[in-house]
């Protein structure tokens, strides 16, 4: 399974057009299996955001295309909009796993909650998975990430979430949120975070980027993709610790 993770596209005042045409551009050659947009697609949760984020999205070329709500595309009665832009399934059966979406994001709030139910939905749908790749998508991230200053905006509950996903031998977890690539491995769980593909504000790594994933018996290969640049190893993303822009990576 050849997965493509984009993240955080702010289609507002701060949204960068064209870079994520290129993005789509250069996604669509990869033909990837599935494509997984991980929230924040609009600035205000406003009507306008909504049509320019689904009419530039309507241009990737791939069988599935997943969406996870941000806290972004909730404010201003965003969520009643989200579901009328975009489809939303939280189950999607693929040949080599599952993946499974949780929503995190609550009307204007910031910070992120998944809440006790949703735990208890998401152990006892995994439960009848276990010979398949397990694989979660949400927006807030569930761990904090370096270089994005002080973190008031996290999952409220991030303890009982983490606990939920690695009762249920959870695989891989990809968040957004922070604008800041990042890679954390905690017991067998890869949790992979993307930085934004189209928003000039960014976090510690100044480069436009989306993950591609590949998955295959099991392994998980996870590379960061920099907008009309080169590929970049998170192990390289992970041990520097310099300002990163992209001349360091064209």
């Amino acid at each position: 399974m050849l997965l493509v993770q984009i993240s955080d596209l702010h289609c507002g005042q701060m949204f960068r057009r064209e870079t994520l045409r290129t993005a789509i551009k250069e996604i669509n050659a990869l033909s990837p299996d599935v494509v997984l947009v991980t929230g924040d697609l609009t600035e205000n949760g406003l009507i306008s955001e909504f049509q320019t984020a689904s009419k530039e999205l309507r241009k990737l070329r791939t069988e599935k295309i997943l969406y996870v709500s941000g806290n972004h595309d909730y404010r201003s009665t965003g969520y009643l909009l989200f579901k009328e832009f975009f489809s939303f399934s939280q189950v999607t059966e693929m040949d080599d796993g599952v993946i499974v979406i949780l929503s995190s994001a609550r009307p204007d709030r910031d910070d992120g909650e998944v809440g006790h139910r949703q735990n208890l939905w998401l152990e006892n749908t995994l439960e009848k998975y276990k010979d398949k790749v397990k694989i979660v998508a949400i927006h807030h991230h569930i761990i904090p990430v370096p270089d994005t200053g002080a973190d008031q905006i996290t999952i409220v509950d991030a303890g009982d979430v983490l606990r939920s996903l690695i009762k249920s031998k959870v695989d891989l977890v990809l968040c957004g949120h922070r604008h800041r690539p990042w890679r954390w491995k905690i017991e067998d769980m890869l949790v992979v975070h993307a930085g934004s593909v189209s928003c000039e504000k960014l976090r510690g790594f100044f480069c436009n980027s989306y993950n591609v994933l590949k998955i295959e018996k099991k392994k998980i290969d996870a590379k960061l993709k920099i907008v009309n640049g080169n590929y970049v190893d998170f192990k390289e993303i992970v041990k520097r610790r310099e300002i990163l822009q992209p001349s360091d990576f064209m």
